[in-house]
């Protein structure tokens, strides 16, 4: 699918919809919620590195004034800044959501599992009132965004700022409590989450889960269940499949599975923790498995969107920039599944190339040109 197919997809009636529905625009009338969508989209899609600097000369181009149908208005990197800082946060947060569950659709991804993790932020402390601090010989403070990542698109985010919040128990089941899975959902994290009590929540609010605890982790067997075969495929052994209901010395009423194996290659014994009775162990190891790809979701947003870069350092700016990173995220993968590519660069780029042919397209259409005559530059747009 080409870039202006996929660009389609996000209409004005829906976005002008969104934005009387949140009252973005109340008493704006230049930088409107729309034109800013379109500002923070286009400059991290078509910049290296992001920046209110950045955003200002994108907002001045000729190419760009073409893409936003912003005409001849002219603005400077203060008012962005301002904008960005006041600017309801509810706005992008609702596009994010609306394009989450269409590109879910257009990708047709069906899948159950919902994986979620965290990443850190760095600030200086001077720029932040509050965030969290890791060791007492750096004056740098830390923002954690812990995100859900549902098939191949990210499907919620959450911000924490307190001292307390470098803790996964902390932050983990609390986005997941906010993100509302469905009854059918699967949600995976990793060991970070300790708690036997947030297991028991999460089986009492029937939030079927995967994760992992430590080897060391007290138990109390009060059943064990049939060994399955080994899939071919397998890279671990089951050694028990068990049902427990205590778990540090404190007893919990709600029967949870643990599931031992060691791992073939090293030998190294793995602990699976899940509430799901009818799957096979093997299956909940390879569910587990499939937590990685969070991992690699992570590392395509720090290197290629820049998300460690903060533009704004208030709450509400840091709100807009975290869901307009998410929602580049979705329409780059979306782009790359639709044209089969590999890794996130190169899709980045292609589509940041395609875009701006596309545009270029369209002043020479505008200025009554044949573009036809240029196909070597256009065929591809």
């Amino acid at each position: 699918m080409k870039v202006s197919s996929l660009l389609k997809l996000i209409t004005d009636k829906e976005l002008e919809f969104l934005a009387s529905e949140t009252r973005v625009d109340y008493q704006v009338s230049k930088l409107t919620g729309i034109s800013m969508f379109r500002l923070i989209l286009f400059s991290m899609i078509c910049g290296n590195r992001n920046s209110l600097r950045v955003m200002e000369n994108f907002y001045l181009s000729p190419v760009f004034k073409t893409f936003a149908k912003t005409r001849n208005k002219t603005t400077r990197f203060t008012s962005i800044r301002d904008r960005i800082v006041t600017i309801k946060s509810e706005f992008f947060e609702k596009i994010f959501l609306f394009l989450f569950k269409k590109f879910s659709y257009l990708l047709n991804e069906k899948q159950s599992i919902t994986r979620f993790d965290s990443t850190m932020v760095a600030v200086s402390a001077v720029f932040v009132n509050r965030g969290m601090k890791v060791g007492s010989k750096t004056n740098k403070k830390q923002l954690k965004f812990t995100i859900g990542m549902k098939g191949s698109l990210p499907c919620h985010v959450s911000i924490f700022k307190t001292q307390e919040s470098l803790n996964e128990d902390k932050t983990i089941p609390k986005a997941i409590f906010q993100h509302k899975p469905k009854a059918e959902d699967i949600v995976v994290f990793d060991r970070g989450v300790q708690k036997r009590g947030t297991f028991a929540e999460f089986t009492e609010q029937r939030i079927q889960f995967v994760t992992r605890v430590k080897t060391d982790a007290s138990y109390q067997i009060i059943s064990e269940n049939k060994l399955h075969n080994k899939p071919e495929n397998a890279t671990i052994t089951v050694k028990k499949d068990c049902v427990y209901m205590k778990g540090n010395n404190k007893w919990i009423f709600v029967p949870i599975r643990l599931i031992i194996a060691t791992i073939d290659e090293t030998g190294e014994e793995i602990y699976f923790l899940t509430n799901i009775e009818k799957l096979a162990a093997y299956d909940i190891a390879f569910i587990y498995k499939q937590r990685w790809e969070i991992e690699v979701l992570f590392k395509f947003l720090k290197q290629e969107l820049n998300l460690s870069h903060l533009v704004s350092r208030t709450e509400n700016g840091i709100r807009v920039m975290i869901y307009m990173t998410l929602i580049t995220a979705i329409l780059i993968i979306a782009y790359k599944k639709l044209n089969k590519l590999e890794g996130y660069k190169i899709p980045k780029l292609k589509f940041g190339n395609e875009l701006e042919a596309q545009i270029i397209k369209d002043i020479v259409i505008r200025c009554g040109g044949k573009p036809a005559k240029m196909s070597y530059l256009f065929n591809d747009s």
